[in-house]
This record gives C-alpha cells, structure tokens and sequence, in this order.
C-alpha cells in the first residue's frame, strides 16, 4: 500500500514538473530592446515609430528618464502584469540606482494594455495616475482605432508627470566625453595621423590647387583638435604646420591614384560619395529597478 501510494505521489510529481515545462516553454518571448519603440505587430507606420523615438529620446537627453514603447499581439497564455514585469527585468528601463523607468506596454489582440513603473517613479507616475492615464487618455482613441494616436497621447501625459518629479538631471556631456579618441590619437607621430594627414593633404591639393588645397587640409585638421581636444592653441599649430607640410609634400602627391575629377580610383569612393550602412542609433536600459507599480486597462 505505501509503494503504490509513492508510486502515484512520484507520479503526479512528474506530471506537475512536465506541466510546469510546458508553461514555461508556452511563454512568450521577451523581444530585444532595439529602440524606444518595439512594434511586433506592425501597427505603427515607420514615420510614426521614428517621430515616437525622438520624442522619447529627447525627453531622456533632457530628463535623464527612459520611457519604452511595447506592442505584443499576446502575452497569453500570461496575464499582461507577469508580462510586463519580466519585460522590466529584461529590458532595465532607466537609470541605476535611481529606477526612472517606464514601460508602456500594449496586447493588442488581447485588448489589454499596462503601464510598468520603475521604483522611482511611483512617488509621482502613482498607480491612480497610471490608471487615469490609460482610461482618460489612451483608451478612448484605441477604440476609435487610433493605436498611434493613443500611444503618442499617453507617452506624452507620462513625459508630463515624470517632468514634475525632482530627478536627478542628467549628466553633462563634454564634446570630448562624447568620443572614444584619446588626446594621445593626435600626436604628431602616430603613424595613423601622418597617413591621415598625407591622404587628405593630396585629395585636397588635387580638388583646389597647392595653396587653398594646403590651406582647407590645414583648416580641416585644425577644426579637428578643437573639436576634440578643446584647444585653440593646438588647432593654430596644427593648421600651420599641416598646411606647410601639404604644400611641400610633393613626393607623396604625386604617388597618389587619383583620377581626375572623379575621386580616388578605390572601391572606398567613386565619384558620388561614401558607402555606408544604416545609420540608426542605439539604444538600451540602463540599469533601473521595477516591483510591480503602475496599471493596467483594457479598451
């Protein structure tokens, strides 16, 4: 009797374990953070993903806050608030240690929608304030069909409220913090900065002749260490001697393959400019903290 009773306690252990499993791999999965606004539904239009992102990338710039955009087609077979709290842990949205994150989060075949709030926004982004926020303003649109409308309305009242809260501002970005080249880039002896210089100065006399060839290389060399060095000094120095060696470099001038009004004969230019990829920015959390504050709604 007590082997068959263990025998069917193992048993529904098992068939507990194997539900369990099946559960977990029946979720679904937390997309990437590629941007301010992940659409898997392509509800919103390109124009209107691009005009969302530099609302919210100029709210963070000047705030210091993040906000994140979410449209799901379902978080079945979760609720939208166990969804959106693993997303949270995902994704990070807002700063380290001081949790100014928020997450707009929409099921649009489930017909539910939630807004996530990190720990330091719920002295002002409160749970009754969520609520209003997805009933008063985001909801009434859905139902009229204007999914772009609600959202952008809705991000804009939470811009409103974080802007009311005493944050800690952002911090100030030198033009130097703002590049991973090194003052020690620009040494005269770097061998980089002596081909750089070479490539240009030639290009230049080729385009404008050996004077005003010499003095645009020299003034582009110079537009350079001010702008990454912060030094005026420095910049008058490298635009006399710059110019003063572009025009004496006849040796290397006449060794380069440039072809005549076309560009350099290379696969890097040909005539109509640069090839290059995309050009988007990236984007992604910064550390912040949620526990479950804000609302949910349905339309």
């Amino acid at each position: 009797m007590n082997v068959a009773r263990a025998s069917l306690v193992a048993l529904l252990l098992c068939w507990a374990f194997a539900f369990g499993q099946m559960a977990a791999f029946a979720q679904v999965p937390v997309p990437p953070l590629s941007g301010p606004v992940v659409d898997q539904t392509g509800t919103l239009s390109s124009d209107e993903i691009a005009s969302l992102t530099q609302k919210i990338r100029d709210f963070e710039a000047r705030k210091g806050s993040q906000i994140a955009v979410l449209i799901v087609p379902t978080t079945q077979p979760e609720e939208i608030e166990q969804y959106s709290i693993r997303v949270a842990e995902a994704w990070k949205i807002g700063r380290k240690k001081i949790d100014d994150g928020a997450i707009l989060l929409v099921a649009k075949n489930d017909r539910k929608l939630r807004i996530e709030v990190g720990y330091g926004l719920e002295g002002a982004l409160t749970d009754v304030t969520s609520e209003r926020i997805i009933d008063e303003i985001i909801t009434p649109k859905f139902r009229n069909g204007d999914f772009a409308g609600g959202i952008s309305a809705g991000v804009d009242r939470i811009i409103g409220v974080i802007n009311g809260e005493p944050l800690p501002p952002p911090p100030k970005r030198s033009q130097r913090s703002n590049t991973s080249i090194s003052p020690e880039f620009f040494n005269p002896t770097n061998p980089f900065v002596i081909i750089g210089v070479l490539f240009l100065g030639s290009l230049m006399r080729s385009m404008l002749g050996r004077l005003i060839g010499s003095a645009v290389a020299g003034g582009v060399v110079a537009l350079l260490v001010w702008y990454f060095l912060g030094s005026l000094i420095f910049a008058v120095i490298a635009f006399v001697a710059v110019g003063l060696f572009t025009m004496i470099s006849d040796g290397f001038h006449s060794s380069m393959p440039y072809v005549g009004g076309g560009g350099w004969s290379s696969s890097g230019r040909s005539g109509g400019g640069w090839s290059s990829g995309s050009a988007g920015g990236s984007f992604s959390g910064g550390g912040g903290s949620f526990g479950g504050g804000g609302a949910s709604g349905s339309w």
